[in-house]
């Protein structure tokens, strides 16, 4: 299938691998922590904040550390300097790829993440070689079990989202930025199940991949995902189903 919400799905369930390790509480208290140093310790005046603390209670973080991660980014507690950072390039394929990171050093981030780029047989690239080719958007997922076309369309739509499609025994929303949390709500509201939701960058074109090709692909955005400094990775690889089936996803 083409793109986002196969791989929306994949991140979904690495998620829960990554709690396990460790990890994903501490890169969602760094987003928390500069959601609230550049916005304010207040969820409802700050959207970028309340999103943040949604993905934190989603992974099961605990409310003291979510208020200590707030406490941290507006100056009531001492912490690390978070700065974010986005670094674009092209891996295995001539595929895509952003990088969006928070990290307290730049100058020992960027050289690493240089590395995994040239690992993977891929090259850093400059500023925006890449990112015109991305549009920041709220994309959800719902099984088509959970909702009916019709049902979704309307309560979806009404809320502010651009589009929804089938895909593949599931349905994706597509919102602007500012829709996200009335669309987020609609749906919960009307207790329709979300597979995934999240503000994500959207490829306008998309390469094509085989599996030789998509393993290497995969690899390399493990290893990004991997680097704790890493908040997110975008690529605009599409990849059809078989390959997907052959990789194991």
């Amino acid at each position: 299938m083409a793109g986002h919400s196969k791989w929306a799905n994949i991140k979904h369930k690495k998620a829960a691998i990554d709690n396990k390790r460790g990890k994903l509480w501490s890169k969602l208290a760094r987003n928390i922590i500069v959601a609230a140093k550049h916005g304010g310790g207040d969820p409802a005046a700050n959207l970028t904040l309340r999103y943040a603390i949604d993905k934190a209670k989603e992974a099961n973080m605990p409310n003291d550390t979510i208020d200590k991660a707030i406490k941290k980014g507006t100056g009531d507690l001492g912490g690390a300097e978070y700065v974010p950072a986005s670094y674009e390039g092209y891996g295995p394929g001539g595929v895509a790829v952003i990088v969006d990171a928070l990290t307290d050093n730049p100058n020992r981030t960027a050289p690493e993440i240089k590395k995994i780029f040239e690992r993977a047989g891929g090259n850093l690239g400059s500023p925006n070689c890449v990112s015109w080719n991305f549009a920041t958007k709220g994309v959800f997922t719902v099984d088509a079990v959970d909702a009916d076309e019709e049902t979704l369309m309307e309560i979806a739509i009404d809320a502010g989202a651009e589009d929804v499609k089938p895909m593949d025994g599931m349905f994706e929303i597509t919102c602007e930025v500012e829709s996200f949390a009335a669309v987020r709500d609609a749906l919960s509201e009307k207790k329709i199940k979300t597979q995934t939701g999240e503000i994500t960058k959207i490829p306008g074109t998309t390469i094509t991949i085989d599996a030789d090709t998509g393993a290497k692909v995969l690899r390399m955005i493990e290893a990004f995902e991997d680097h704790d400094d890493v908040q997110n990775v975008y690529a605009n690889f599409d990849m059809p189903e078989e390959v997907m089936a052959q990789l194991g996803g």
